[in-house]
């Protein structure tokens, strides 16, 4: 694994060059003071773009065609010097992409260092242009920028009570909806995370002085009526931009956990009581429900906070947004007076938002319920329009995976969306194994929750529109609110806390939902209980297994035009908390530092490894160290060169220098062959491609070779035709391993980022089993001299069995028909027929087939029985 490359070492910095050396020496060894191995380690190039003002975050990050990027300075310090003290959205001036795919197109930032250089936006090569900023004065003078208004056009920002930030104060996604040819002239989507929900729109252009924005015709969506009857949004986080170009806004809601960290609702229900257990959720519609930590605190000997706790600050503020009766605003903080008519509804925030029509006069919302309710920070919409990936901050959240039965846009009304909603589970006994994050790959499944529409889920949650605060009283209190306010809600928290709040989705609910779903699946559960996965999507993930120990997924997304054999990529802002403990499928040394997962797009744009690509510092790293490497990777975006941009959220580790900076991070060039299904006896072919070379291909030495020739062995091996200075190939006389030796001077293989055949390999099966193709680098350099840092991935040869029983005549072996690994043509005719599962029905005892489980095992259990029996007749 390459931990910095070559052009990295000549950085300028003094600071990042002892990073680097200290890196190099680090990573993939047990260090003194038990650092983890392979913290920090990157594998490609890494360099510093631009560092954003003392105390925001980087967020929000866009890059326009002309290669000119923007981002949100969320949360800066009030003190910092004006502007940069107040929330902004601004382009990064003077800096342009040319999407060559390298690194080299720009100089490092320096760190900053003085306390003037702290307190702004700074950019490598130009400046940060402020566009618009919190509390302008939008709309003609009607609105504010970033500020939700009541019905009556009251400002939020005019009420007490508890507030989910600052109004205005958290801006973060940035998504930018042309309306020319040149795309120089259009509308900026800017989400802002607070309750209620935000979400601007600002037209901007492109002139000879740079991009400017119009704050008269800016607006802001949420105070549209289409938003209020959908409930409004809530702590819209970060975001995406669909493949039909409509932004897709993300509710990080923060307060929807019903059971705190990795707890169960039927660990609950076995302990007989919710102390200790229940999430936020369970207290949304009490009266100042932020209050509850101090209320549970004098009630049980053991008060405990529940997880979410502090996002439910803000609800009366929703509440008022959708119309209810402000209670008391005559004091500085909320009261218990418990609020009826208009209090919203909890199953209607934790979605993602899809801004239709972005640039019609009022653009439309449409929340997608049946992609399921979480803390989503953002979504990745692939390029077939039916696939969507989702990630969730916070501790112990999950990944989630929806698959639409037809591709989105070709449902006349979004309410008839339908499709699968999935969560991630790990399995490959590696992850739970105490090894450093470096060193293991994730292999993950997809567990299926359950399928339904968008229309459908809606019907479900408006059967709890009409739960309000004073429910939550009479519900769970026998006292009489109206009588003694004060003990009612003493009652009913005593009651919530150990029984669950029953004015929702019951414990007994969720529970009967995962019992019929073991015996009967996903699609055979009651009708009244398929609600329960997309309502209380994480608690019921839970229930079936899925991994939810994923923590703090902040960033995900791949090239617009991703196609198979793409990359998505995945920040894990800290991987600590539930990825370090000793529970569950993810047990692996804790790094505070994070890491980026990279996972490879196969044919149905499905993934199943999650490899580590960036893994930030330990928190006990020397600042030099520290200084050099990405921290808490958030947000992150995949330019169209294949490079990424890495935004961190790095609150108060151990740098230098207090800033959050945006880094590029340039991945390194792919070598692999591809893997092989060959029938017993037979022969095949793999290729050896090398991908993303940005400064070409001079030549190479290269070996590959079969881990285990008894199995197969190379007996062939062809050059691409486009390198006519070669050497051999040259293959061992056992047939393990040929060497490829070449040289492209004609310079037939140019600067690319696709993939280049080099050579085909012949491989013929000699006996029966599984065996990797390996690759080993001796010398690869590009047209400029310089050495091509590579990833080599392995390819993997599965060879067939031999004639099971009889078969369908003398020595025809099993065959592979659509090259899965599966030999699922057991008569060896070239076919899948029902012959084929009478013979294995016939021969499933046999040690012909026993003794074959790779090859036979269709129902994936890692053994063989009379499942794969039916499993096979159900491919038929």
């Amino acid at each position: 694994m390459v931990e910095f490359t070559r052009r990295r070492l000549m950085a300028t910095s003094t600071a990042a060059a002892i990073g680097v050396g200290a890196i190099g020496s680090v990573s993939g060894q047990e260090d003194e003071d038990g650092d983890t191995p392979g913290a920090p380690r990157i594998n490609g190039d890494i360099k510093r773009l631009a560092t954003t003002a003392h105390g925001a975050e980087v967020t929000g990050p866009f890059v326009f065609e002309n290669g000119e990027v923007l981002f949100s300075l969320q949360h800066p310090s009030r003190d910092n010097p004006a502007p940069y003290d107040t929330a902004a959205v601004g382009v990064l001036a003077g800096h342009q992409f040319t999407f060559n795919g390298t690194n080299d197109e720009f100089d490092e930032l320096e760190a900053p260092r003085s306390n003037e250089a702290q307190g702004q936006v700074q950019v490598a090569g130009g400046e940060y242009d402020i566009l618009v900023q919190e509390g302008d004065s939008i709309n003609g003078g009607d609105e504010r920028w970033g500020h939700p208004q009541t019905p009556d056009g009251t400002d939020i920002a005019d009420f007490v009570g508890t507030r989910y930030g600052d109004v205005g104060y958290n801006p973060d996604m940035n998504f930018f909806v042309p309306t020319d040819e040149d795309g120089l002239e259009g509308y900026l989507f800017t989400n802002n995370e607070t309750s209620p929900g935000c979400i601007s729109r600002t037209p901007i252009s492109r002139g000879e002085d740079g991009w400017e924005a119009d704050p008269d015709d800016a607006m802001e969506l949420e105070n549209l009526e289409s938003f209020r009857d959908i409930g409004g949004t809530r702590i819209n986080c970060y975001g995406d931009l669909s493949p039909w170009g409509t932004p897709m806004s993300s509710e990080e809601e923060y307060g929807h956990p019903r059971v705190s960290g990795p707890a169960t609702v039927s660990g609950i229900v076995d302990a007989g009581s919710g102390v200790g257990i229940r999430g936020a959720a369970t207290f949304w519609n009490r009266p100042n429900p932020s209050e509850i930590d101090g209320a549970l605190d004098e009630l049980f000997d053991e008060g405990w906070s529940p997880q979410g706790t502090w996002a439910l600050s803000g609800l009366e503020m929703l509440a008022y947004y959708l119309g209810a009766d402000p209670v008391d605003q005559d004091g500085d903080t909320n009261t218990t007076e418990p609020i009826g008519d208009g209090y919203p509804n909890r199953y209607r925030y934790g979605y993602i938002v899809e801004v239709t029509e972005p640039t019609a006069e009022e653009p439309t919302p449409v929340k997608h319920h049946v992609m399921g309710r979480a803390a989503f920070e953002c979504p990745e919409f692939m390029p077939d329009e039916r696939t969507v990936y989702l990630a969730s901050d916070g501790s112990s959240k999950g990944l989630y995976k929806f698959v639409a039965e037809e591709p989105i846009t070709s449902y006349d009304d979004r309410a008839d969306v339908r499709g699968t909603l999935s969560a991630a589970r790990v399995v490959n006994e590696e992850a739970a194994k105490n090894r450093p994050p470096a060193e293991v790959d994730l292999e993950i499944e997809w567990v299926e929750l359950g399928t339904a529409s968008n229309a459908e889920v809606e019907s479900w949650i408006a059967e709890y529109d009409d739960v309000s605060q004073v429910d939550y009283l009479e519900t769970h209190a026998d006292t009489d609110w109206e009588d003694d306010l004060e003990a009612a809600i003493t009652e009913a928290d005593e009651t919530v806390a150990i029984e669950g709040n029953r004015d929702y989705i019951t414990d007994e609910e969720i529970l009967a939902w995962a019992k019929q779903y073991e015996k009967r699946g996903p699609d055979g559960v009651d009708e009244e209980l398929r609600r329960v996965p997309f309502l209380e999507t994480r608690a019921a993930a839970k229930e079936v297994g899925a991994t939810i120990e994923f923590r703090k997924a902040e960033g995900i997304d791949s090239l617009d035009d991703a196609e198979p054999g793409d990359y998505l990529y995945i920040g894990i802002s800290e991987l600590n908390d539930g990825m370090s403990d000793d529970e569950g499928e993810i047990r692996m040394d804790r790094v505070d530092g994070g890491v980026v997962y990279r996972a490879q797009l196969d044919s149905e744009y499905d993934v199943s490894t999650l490899e580590p690509v960036v893994v930030g510092p330990d928190a006990t790293d020397s600042e030099s160290i520290v200084d050099a490497a990405p921290i808490n990777v958030d947000n992150v975006m995949v330019l169209d060169d294949g490079r990424v941009l890495l935004c961190e959220d790095k609150g108060s580790f151990g740098r230098s220098y207090p800033n959050d900076a945006l880094w590029v991070y340039e991945p390194p060039a792919v070598l692999e062959t591809d893997s092989v299904a060959i029938s017993h006896g037979a022969t095949g072919a793999v290729d050896l491609t090398l991908s993303s070379i940005p400064d070409g291909l001079a030549g190479g030495r290269i070996t590959v070779s079969v881990e285990h020739a008894d199995v197969a062995e190379l007996t062939g091996a062809s050059y691409h035709d486009a390198l006519e200075l070669t050497a051999g190939p040259s293959i061992s006389g056992d047939g393990s391993s040929v060497e490829f030796r070449f040289a492209d001077h004609e310079d037939e293989i140019g600067a690319t980022l696709e993939d280049v055949t080099l050579a085909t390999l012949e491989l013929e099966a000699v006996g029966t089993g599984t065996t990797d193709v390996t690759i080993d680098v001796h010398a690869l350099d590009d047209d400029d001299g310089t050495a091509i840092e590579t990833q080599s991935r392995p390819g993997v040869v599965v060879v067939g069995p031999q004639p099971v029983g009889e078969g369908s005549g003398p020595g025809r072996a099993p065959t592979d028909p659509d090259g899965d690994g599966r030999f699922e043509d057991i008569n060896g005719n070239g076919r899948l027929d029902d012959d084929d599962v009478t013979l294995l029905f016939d021969t499933l005892e046999s040690d012909s087939v026993r003794l074959n489980e790779d090859a036979f095992d269709f129902n994936e259990n890692g053994r063989i029985d009379y499942d794969d029996v039916v499993s096979l007749y159900d491919e038929l």
